[in-house]
């Protein structure tokens, strides 16, 4: 009677003699697998992807480096490498890795689930010690099941994981959003559009829920025709924006769901004679410079770096706390933008360029 292999524990990496052993083959089969090599029949090969499968083996691509010394290192997976505010969050991130004696390797995900997914994997085929990743839209994390349980540490930020129990990072943006539309409704808006990101964003749902909870508190009505959600792309957000100012009973305020939205949008308005008060969420550059200056609600993306890089390294160190999730609090800065009352209200007329 065939004697199976003992599982393996919860902090021992899979080996190639492990899938090996479970293929029922020898080490260079399996290294040929492994390396997409020929010489092994279709049969075998399923056989031995399927073992890799189950045990959750990656290849080490950092051994060859041990020969010259290996430095220690995380990876960090982000949506888009050259948004502003996740250029700050990768500094915030990189600071606390050199502090700890390692280096950061980044990626860009592009939005892309299957990507994000091969981003991760190759970092883990590098032995990095962690992960700080900013989810895709749609994507699933069970595939790290296997390194969280060999020891390596994951921390999500800017949005949580999908099926997987992790350490994440949050800005409070329903509660930023209720703040920007509740200070329109201040202002005596009572037509407030929102043009927001792609739905499938988590914090694009999140902004839209703030933005729906905010004029339930002011008691004004929900009207969808004022809510236009969608990648910011020019033409996108140029016939959204038309659309919404079109309507018979057009928004006298708008809040807009990201700085890449924001920007695009006063493009837009800057071509327009009338022009409606607006709070965008993220502040950028030069904002406080535009005219009239841009009203935003803030993050803090240095602060969610740093946060999100000290939890890894508390995981390193031997923390096996249940997973935790921190919600940091945003800040509205009032500028001049959103502070506009609607025509006909006592106060600053609506804008004409």
């Amino acid at each position: 009677m065939e004697t199976k292999r003992p599982r393996l524990g919860a902090a021992q990496r899979p080996t190639m003699k492990d899938v090996a052993h479970e293929a029922g083959v020898g080490l260079k089969t399996v290294s040929r697998v492994v390396n997409g090599e020929s010489g092994v029949s279709e049969a075998t090969v399923d056989r031995v992807r399927e073992v890799i499968a189950r045990l959750g083996y990656r290849r080490d691509d950092a051994a060859r480096g041990l020969r010259n010394g290996h430095v220690a290192s995380i990876g960090l997976i982000l949506e888009d490498t050259t948004d502003p505010f996740y250029a700050q969050l990768v500094g915030a991130v990189q600071t606390v890795a050199q502090e700890h004696g390692m280096l950061a390797l980044t990626g860009a995900s592009d939005e892309d689930p299957d990507y994000e997914r091969d981003l991760g994997l190759a970092l883990c085929a590098r032995r990095v010690q962690g992960l700080v990743i900013v989810p895709a839209p749609g994507s699933r994390h069970d595939y790290l099941e296997p390194e969280l349980a060999a020891g390596m540490a994951v921390v999500f930020v800017d949005r949580p994981p999908i099926g997987l129990a992790a350490d994440t990072v949050l800005a409070d943006s329903r509660g930023g959003a209720r703040g920007a539309v509740g200070h329109l409704v201040e202002r005596g808006h009572r037509r407030i559009g929102f043009l927001g990101d792609s739905p499938g964003i988590y914090t694009a749902g999140e902004r839209l829920l703030g933005y729906r909870e905010a004029l339930a508190a002011a008691g004004l009505p929900r009207d969808d025709a004022l809510v236009a959600m969608g990648p910011p792309s020019p033409d996108a957000l140029g016939a959204a924006l038309a659309a919404l100012m079109a309507l018979p009973d057009p928004p006298t305020a708008l809040f807009t769901g990201n700085n890449r939205t924001t920007v695009e949008t006063l493009r837009i308005l800057a071509r327009r004679e009338e022009r409606p008060a607006l709070v965008g969420f993220d502040d950028f550059e030069l904002a406080d410079l535009m005219t009239p200056p841009v009203t935003v609600v803030a993050q803090d993306p240095v602060g969610m770096g740093r946060a999100a890089a000290r939890l890894l390294f508390q995981r390193l160190a031997g923390d096996r706390s249940p997973a935790r999730r921190l919600e940091l609090a945003t800040r509205l800065i009032a500028r001049g933008s959103g502070e506009r009352r609607p025509a006909g209200l006592p106060g600053e007329p609506r804008d004409r360029a």
